[in-house]
């Protein structure tokens, strides 16, 4: 593929998707706003975050923007690091019946990026 196909410096999108206990999707989402969410947000940008209603049930699905690769890479690198998040994190895995993520490299022609 012509290198063009890809845009040089440009927004990529990280897909979050946690799978959590049947019937406690709305528990997880409210501690994780109540206090994961300000936490994280030092570190990315939330496009969006859904619940499924079909498909693989049970899963909340985030969506966070970084300036580029090496952007994404410092920032969960320091948020790694952030005795915040680290004391948070606990209060979720309970939830947690499976976790993935998948980073999108927007093509030149993608109107996000």
């Amino acid at each position: 593929m012509p290198a063009t196909h890809f845009r040089e410096a440009s927004m990529i999108y990280e897909i979050r998707t946690y799978r959590v206990h049947p019937g406690q999707a709305g528990e997880f989402l409210k501690i994780y706003q109540d206090q994961g969410l300000g936490i994280i947000s030092r570190y990315a940008s939330l496009v969006g975050c859904w619940t499924t209603d079909v498909g693989t049930l049970n899963s909340v699905v985030f969506i966070w923007a970084y300036d580029d690769a090496g952007h994404r890479g410092s920032q969960r690198a320091k948020l790694g690091q952030d005795a915040d998040w680290q004391r948070f994190v606990p209060s979720i895995l309970p939830f947690l019946v499976h976790q993935e993520n998948a980073l999108l490299m927007p093509a030149a022609f993608s109107p996000l990026g």
